[in-house]
């Protein structure tokens, strides 16, 4: 599993490869969204743990095989069915040096924070913020499978040796974080996160309690990779986060050569939008692949959107 490969195996659902309309068939309907309790971790794949060291700080990442969890062979995104939660891509490394930065500077805190990581796979960005005090962090990921096989055996490794912990000086006990997993396509799996603001208008509200407008913090890696999921995802993030106060973090690269996906067109949709604000976090252009950045959304004072 290496951390420079930058290229993605896509697959269609059917055979041959990923972006050629004309021989796909069509994608099947994304799985209903549904909250993956954390006693649902599977039973039966092996979670080999291995250390990973961010500048000091030391988590642990899971690696199971793709073949065995989703008899998938070999492939980073099989479209429709496999949105890539089982790799640990650079971004979700990126993403929690540039929220650590951010602690150490005084421009965020994690504690007593509400936190929604999405795409979430290995979940380190929301093992981190577990970490650093969050009261509550919840994961969402597309595949329930990646959630019961990776997410929450990697999530229970990394949260059970508090004791090693240096995400900072002050980390007290972080059994009181409630942490939630949530599996769905960004299209649907607002139904059930419990922090979405809701006008009354949405028939899908039933199914949450006492829904309102609240994640302080939004983490995401690697999940604009894809243009068509783009808008989606955008209004999943304007549904979640809170206002005023809220803010999104996003790890991505510039471009994603075979996808179309980037941050520049990503943030081209935001700023047509309107109602929320980019700041750039962090620039990472090391040589193992092409530009990577983080970036910080934020509403705008006056937005009503």
């Amino acid at each position: 599993m290496a951390f420079a490969n930058s290229e993605f195996k896509l697959f269609s659902a059917g055979s041959g490869f990923f972006g050629n309309p004309s021989s796909e068939a069509p994608l099947r309907p994304p799985p209903p969204p549904v909250e993956v309790l954390a006693s649902e971790v599977s039973s039966t794949v092996k979670c080999l743990l291995e250390p990973v060291n961010l500048d000091g700080l030391t988590l642990l990442k899971g690696r199971v095989s793709t073949e065995e969890v989703l008899g998938v062979p070999d492939s980073d995104l099989v479209a429709g069915v496999y949105e890539g939660g089982l790799k640990l891509w650079e971004g979700s490394l990126d993403l929690v040096k540039a929220i650590r930065s951010e602690i150490h500077k005084g421009e965020l805190s994690f504690r007593g924070k509400k936190v929604l990581e999405l795409g979430c796979g290995h979940g380190l960005p929301g093992i981190f913020a577990c970490l650093e005090g969050a009261a509550a962090v919840h994961f969402q990921d597309f595949n329930a499978e990646v959630l019961r096989c990776l997410t929450i055996p990697n999530a229970n490794a990394n949260l059970s040796q508090t004791s090693q912990s240096t995400a900072s000086k002050d980390t007290t006990l972080i059994v009181e974080t409630e942490v939630k997993y949530f599996a769905g396509d960004w299209s649907q799996v607002h139904q059930c996160l419990p922090h979405v603001y809701s006008d009354g208008k949405d028939a899908d509200s039933s199914l949450r309690q006492n829904p309102v407008y609240d994640y302080d913090i939004i983490l995401m890696a690697e999940t604009i990779y894809a243009i068509s999921a783009q808008q989606s995802l955008y209004e999943l993030i304007k549904k979640c986060v809170k206002r005023p106060g809220g803010v999104t973090y996003m790890a991505a690269k510039k471009h994603y050569f075979g996808v179309g996906g980037g941050t520049r067109q990503f943030l081209s949709m935001v700023k047509k939008d309107g109602v929320m604000d980019a700041t750039l976090v962090a620039e990472v252009a090391d040589g193992s692949s092409n530009v990577r950045e983080v970036w910080k959304l934020s509403m705008k004072s006056d937005s009503k959107s």
